[in-house]
């Protein structure tokens, strides 16, 4: 795998986001400097995996100017360019959400995510890319076409937050701003090499609107370490008017606890949740790093609660969310929308009280066992994604070590069934595949406990040390140079 050459090291664009906002404090660097930094970076990278497929540079520094006269104090990212997920909007900039019925919508006015991000000293540069209404652990889309895995260019960037994670694993980004329903932050961490944090419900605004009362789908941060991954929480936590499950975090610091690596007493291990199968080369790669956690003294138990209602309950609750977005986009643009969105729209609008009622019954079940079993083990560990990045023109993994999934679902309910509780996640680089491309470690947090995942995420981080070969520049076809 080709890094970055030891001359690109110094440039504002490889450096890392805290320190990038401390030169920022100083007064040592410009917003405009560091806009015309990633400019140049995004040029020189970006045709070679697609991951910013909308710039929007010219909003970006007349923000740069309102920022140079905004008091420092008012938030942690003075500053500094971020980039935005395009199923979020983004006032006066062409928000798609990866969908044809969409192509050339404008927004008025942002997300509340948005405006609080902006209020904290963020300077929207960017849209990362998605799948059609971020459906689906593998970003193409008929707009822009599909992101690539930079370490290997043939390869899945995974979803639905691919263009984020991408952009942060390439150096086009510092901090890009995801969502994750079923994986979306996890797993295209997992295949970029990244850190990507689900937090639980409320933390953080969502980034629509569309359904301002589901817990289901979260916003949150992808950054290239553990600390950038805090600081960019910092920003994003809080209330907005726009969502009304949101609530004041201030006063939570995440910043200092990603800063302060903590080794916990005692975790549990899974290789499957008991629900899906994991690829060997997979599960090797997470029980090694495991094993390495137990050799500095962690008692670690081999095994996990009990999700067994995870898949049935998920697709549900998903069906129904689904339906409530965008049903009324059925109507108007069935022909132009992907089949697996139209899949689970009309799922959603075939369902009977009775298959809601269940599915909540089961969920509040589930959430019940993993508070009970989180309250005996401090964290549980998991692999992000029960594959490592596969080939790109393939639409998602449709079997894994002899099961067959009957849906684009399936495939990821080593993630989704943690989306069903209101634990915090992450994922972070444990270790690279014979193959060269990263294999990611999911920790799971007693629900509100995201200062302490971060703790222990930075202490993972630390051990395994895959943060320190990024950014990269993506690997060509046909060659390792």
């Amino acid at each position: 795998m080709r890094g970055v050459t030891s001359d690109s090291r110094d440039a504002y664009w490889a450096r890392s986001a805290v320190e990038v906002v401390s030169l920022l404090q100083s007064g040592e660097i410009t917003p405009n400097e560091l806009l015309d930094s990633l400019e140049d970076r995004v040029s020189e990278v970006d045709r070679h995996v697609n991951a910013l497929p909308t710039l929007c540079f010219d909003r970006a520094r007349r923000a740069a100017r309102s920022c140079s006269r905004m008091d420092k104090r008012r938030g942690p990212l003075w500053g500094l360019p971020v980039a935005i997920k395009d199923s979020v909007p983004v006032a006066a900039v062409r928000t798609t959400y990866g969908s044809r019925a969409f192509a050339e919508h404008v927004p008025e006015r942002s997300a509340g995510l948005v405006e609080l991000i902006e209020a904290r000293g963020g300077i929207v540069y960017a849209k990362s890319n998605t799948p059609e209404f971020e459906a689906g652990a593998n970003t193409f889309n008929e707009v822009f076409g599909a992101t690539r895995n930079p370490w290997d260019v043939r390869l899945s960037a995974g979803g639905s937050s691919g263009g984020a994670a991408v952009a942060v694993a390439t150096g086009m980004a510092w901090l890009a701003q995801g969502t994750d329903f079923a994986c979306s932050l996890r797993n295209p961490a997992s295949f970029n090499g990244v850190v990507g944090l689900r937090p639980g419900p409320g933390v953080v605004p969502q980034g629509s609107n569309g359904v301002p009362f589901q817990t289901l789908s979260v916003a949150g941060p992808i950054a290239r370490s553990v600390a950038d991954c805090g600081l960019f929480l910092d920003a994003m936590a809080g209330h907005s008017s726009q969502d009304p499950l949101s609530f004041d975090g201030s006063g939570r610091r995440y910043t200092e606890a990603a800063a302060t690596p903590r080794c916990p007493a005692r975790i549990a291990f899974s290789a499957d949740l008991g629900i899906t199968a994991v690829e060997d080369g997979v599960v090797s790669i997470c029980r090694s790093a495991v094993a390495a956690l137990g050799g500095e003294g962690i008692d670690v138990i081999e095994t996990h609660p009990d999700m067994r209602e995870a898949h049935w309950a998920f697709r549900t609750l998903r069906a129904l969310q689904f339906a409530t977005a965008w049903a009324h986009v059925l109507d108007d643009h069935r022909n132009e929308l992907k089949p697996e969105v139209v899949w689970n729209i009309e799922e959603g609008l075939a369902l009977t009280a009775e298959d809601i009622v269940a599915a909540e019954r089961a969920r509040a079940a589930i959430c019940a066992r993993v508070v009970e079993f989180l309250a005996e083990y401090e964290f549980l560990l998991l692999p992000t994604a029960i594959v490592p990045p596969f080939p790109l023109e393939q639409r998602y993994v449709d079997r894994c070590a002899g099961l067959k999934f009957d849906n684009y679902l399936e495939w990821m309910a080593i993630a989704y069934a943690i989306s069903l509780t209101a634990c915090p996640a992450i994922s972070v680089p444990c270790g690279l595949t014979e193959e060269g491309v990263p294999v990611g470690l999911q920790i799971i947090a007693r629900p509100r406990a995201e200062r302490a995942l971060l703790s222990f995420a930075a202490f993972v981080e630390e051990m395994f040390g895959v943060y320190l070969s990024l950014p990269i520049d993506p690997r060509p076809i046909g060659g390792d140079d």
